[in-house]
């Protein structure tokens, strides 16, 4: 007996699911929503000993960079997108096969069919997996794509405001149709997980089912009008990143075939002054210490590890050559590999050598103090210490600060630069741990703000030591999401 294939393949970082749907026995697969890095599907479809026959999307992505044509010109694979994009503000330009909804794809006992699910986006589907073998009347599985989430919904506002209620009624819609036309067996798998920022109160979960979401997901109450629903859903919803619509209008006309990974070029620092003098930007991916200690003046910092996805395409400039400024002796292809993945393209190199190069180079260095919790907390004592700024978010704000702060989190501060005058005396950034408030740090120096401090292991070492703190809002709420 044919056997059904259903594989998951995960970007950390940026929540990102993608699927591989079809039968190893007959020899092949679709890949549905991939991202720029195709390698994995390419390794994965040689390790089963199938071919990728088709790449399918579920919409227009505004938060990664698509590989569907860089997987459909690698493979042959025939590529479905949806037709609803026609004359929609984001529509795609380069060849594909148009689908509908209804539209189906069988490969071996998999079934697809595409149901439209609008409202995430005017153009978005879905696809209802059957497995032929056990029933061709029920469907088995819903890759939901952003339709969809464990315990949430896409966000409708990715148009602009003149859309967004629109939008969200068109959601309103394809959640009842949903309800109505589906089984509670339903498995769902969506296109994200928790940490996402195409919905808000994604759940920790990659899959669920359409029943414990009619019971648990607060959008499937069936108690709510249409005019209610859309209130529930848009006071939940943080200000999107704004690299999303650069994003959509990359993915509309397609990101650039890459033929290698760009920016596997050690640098000196020669040829990196030469750069910056055409307006290159420092990315510096060193930790909060490193560099406080000592960096490239106007280096932006966005550190290696789990943020550096969230947080490199909101403060990175696009359209910008690139030099990656590291320790000296860390492989950065991972990182390299989130860049595309974000349509961060121009990485010209990394300085070799690192920050240890620049010093031997006598180039000049920018510092800020980094300073410990205790020492801070002893400077605030005096009651002529710094000026202290707080970059979380207004629940983790609320939850505990420190006394006299004042909120701003990074995602409205990353925007607002200006909004935040220089006072005169010494600003200590703080955030949960150090990353963002370091994020913080470089985005202010930039901007020319001069005598600024980061808190060394942010709230997370003033609770350690068990410094006083004061909880409640922000006077200025700020609503965004974390990251």
């Amino acid at each position: 007996m044919a056997t059904m294939l259903l594989e998951r393949f995960e970007v950390p970082g940026l929540a990102h699911y993608s699927y591989a749907v079809g039968c190893p026995n007959a020899g092949a697969i679709a890949i549905v929503d991939p991202e720029r890095n195709i390698e994995g599907y390419l390794n994965f479809a040689k390790e089963k000993k199938v071919q990728i026959t088709h790449v399918l999307e579920t919409h227009i992505h505004a938060d990664f960079a698509s590989g569907a044509k860089a997987l459909s010109e690698a493979t042959g694979a025939e590529l479905l997108l949806s037709a609803y994009d026609k004359g929609e503000q984001f529509e795609v330009s380069f060849d594909h096969t148009p689908i509908e909804d209804g539209f189906e794809l069988i490969i071996g006992p998999a079934r697809l069919v595409a149901m439209h699910t609008p409202g995430h986006t005017p153009e978005h589907l879905s696809y209802l997996i059957y497995d032929q073998d056990r029933s061709d009347e029920v469907p088995m599985i819903m890759l939901s794509g952003d339709f969809l989430f464990v315990g949430s919904l896409g966000r409708p506002d990715l148009l602009g405001a003149s859309a967004t209620h629109d939008l969200a009624k068109k959601l309103y819609q394809s959640v009842r149709r949903a309800g109505q036309e589906l089984p509670d067996g339903l498995e769902i798998n969506p296109g994200h997980g928790a940490g996402s920022s195409c919905g808000a109160g994604l759940g920790g979960r990659p899959v669920s089912t359409l029943g414990f979401e009619r019971i648990a997901n607060p959008y499937f109450d069936p108690s709510l009008t249409e005019e209610r629903f859309v209130e529930k859903l848009l006071a939940a919803l943080s200000p999107p990143p704004p690299y999303y619509p650069r994003m959509k209008a990359l993915n509309s006309i397609g990101p650039a075939v890459l033929k290698k990974l760009p920016g596997d070029k050690l640098l000196s620092p020669e040829r990196v002054i030469a750069l910056a003098g055409e307006g290159a930007v420092f990315l510096d991916i060193r930790d909060q210490r490193a560099f406080g200690h000592g960096h490239i003046p106007g280096a932006i910092s966005v550190g290696r590890g789990g943020g550096f996805v969230s947080w490199a395409p909101w403060v990175v400039p696009y359209e910008t050559p690139i030099i990656l400024v590291t320790d000296g002796g860390s492989d950065i292809t991972p990182l390299l590999r989130d860049l595309v993945r974000l349509g961060l393209d121009q990485i010209e190199g990394s300085l070799e050598g690192g920050m240890e190069a620049w010093h031997a180079a006598h180039q000049p260095i920018q510092c800020n103090e980094v300073i410990d919790a205790q020492a801070l907390y002893q400077h605030l004592e005096t009651g002529s210490g710094p000026d202290v700024i707080d970059v979380r978010t207004d629940a983790e704000f609320a939850q505990g600060h420190i006394e006299g702060a004042q909120h701003m989190s990074l995602q409205a501060l990353s925007q607002n630069l200006d909004a935040l005058p220089p006072t005169g005396k010494p600003l200590v950034v703080t955030c949960a741990g150090g990353y963002r408030s370091t994020i913080a740090t470089s985005l202010l120096l930039r901007h020319g703000h001069e005598q600024l401090i980061d808190l060394a292991g942010g709230m997370n070492a003033w609770n350690n030591a068990s410094l006083p703190k004061q909880t409640g809002p922000s006077k200025v709420p700020d609503t965004t999401s974390a990251a």
